[in-house]
């Protein structure tokens, strides 16, 4: 089969197409033939070695299609059953071995190609506004990187609790599909936190969710109320480094987090409970997912940069 593979840590130009062996599902595993695989940040992470993994490997933690062949002892799922999964390394190839406990079986309403689009990146807007840092009516949230694959999900997961959303990107293009999205402010990143505190009467966010990191660690800090919460869940811009605890008790009792989806799916029952209610918005037309551009496997390369260079609205696919 053809398999993207990483032989060593670096750029994009290690991202190689590879002919490998068909892969065969243990006992507790099964076999996907992948439709289409979400491209992550997590994947660039990876990649790059900011998030070690043993070389070589194939990248990709998110992938869709069908099951071709079962493990001995799996019952819950069958060959020919349409599914998605997530936090599992190896979707940038034809076909992916997966623990059957992953995968979940896709409403027939939800293309393959779809489900890869919003499986991680809405599970991650899920959990993130339910459990991490859960919002309600009358709850005020900045997110960063609103027009990106999760911030957009975000902004909409967010105005589906009820909060006032504040919402930065870079350009005027994002920011008109923002607002058309539910965001009640737009804000440059350089308005952050000055505005959000003026539009907060000068109280501060409760939240703030944000996935750029390193360039705006220090303005989200700044801009969240007292107690508020700092969901730090990714690092686009590079990692926080050399933080002193005591800025938290500086500036208000703050409470910073850095979660990742997998503690959040780790149980198949809350896998199940929060992929049901995914897909019962995107069924129900409540959440708006785009597909920014679609590449062949062989382009995964281009696929990083793109995505790394933050010109992108929405999600990107590779297609075997």
């Amino acid at each position: 089969m053809q398999a993207i593979q990483v032989a060593k840590p670096g750029g994009p130009e290690v991202l190689r197409t590879t002919d490998l062996p068909l892969p065969e599902p243990g006992a507790q595993e099964v076999r996907v033939k992948i439709d289409a695989a979400g491209v992550n940040y997590i994947d660039i992470y990876q990649r790059s070695g900011l998030y070690p993994v043993s070389p070589p490997f194939t990248p990709g933690m998110e992938g869709a299609g069908v099951i071709d062949t079962v493990g001995s002892d799996v019952t819950a799922v069958s060959p020919g059953m349409r599914v998605a999964y997530a936090m599992t390394v190896g979707s940038y190839a034809e076909y992916a071995v997966v623990p059957a406990r992953a995968v979940v079986e896709l409403p027939a309403e939800l293309s393959t190609r779809l489900a890869a689009a919003v499986f991680l990146q809405g599970l991650t807007a899920h959990y993130l506004v339910t459990a991490t840092a859960p919002l309600e009516t009358g709850s005020t949230a900045l997110v960063h990187a609103a027009a990106g694959g999760v911030g957009r999900l975000l902004v909409q997961a967010a105005k589906r609790r009820g909060a006032t959303v504040l919402a930065t990107c870079s350009t005027p293009e994002k920011a008109a599909m923002v607002r058309a999205l539910g965001a009640d402010h737009v804000l440059d990143y350089g308005e952050v936190p000055d505005a959000a505190r003026r539009l907060t009467g000068g109280a501060g966010v409760d939240v703030v969710y944000d996935s750029v990191g390193q360039a705006t660690f220090d303005d989200s800090l700044a801009a969240l109320r007292r107690r508020g919460v700092l969901v730090s869940y990714g690092q686009s811009s590079g990692s926080v480094t050399g933080f002193e605890p005591a800025k938290l008790s500086q500036g208000g009792s703050l409470y910073l987090t850095r979660p990742t989806l997998a503690d959040y799916i780790a149980e198949p029952a809350e896998l199940a409970a929060r992929s049901a209610e995914l897909f019962s918005w995107v069924a129900a037309g409540e959440l708006d997912v785009l597909i920014h551009r679609e590449y062949p496997l062989a382009e995964a390369a281009a696929a990083h940069v793109a995505l790394a260079g933050r010109g992108t609205t929405g999600k990107l696919l590779l297609i075997p």
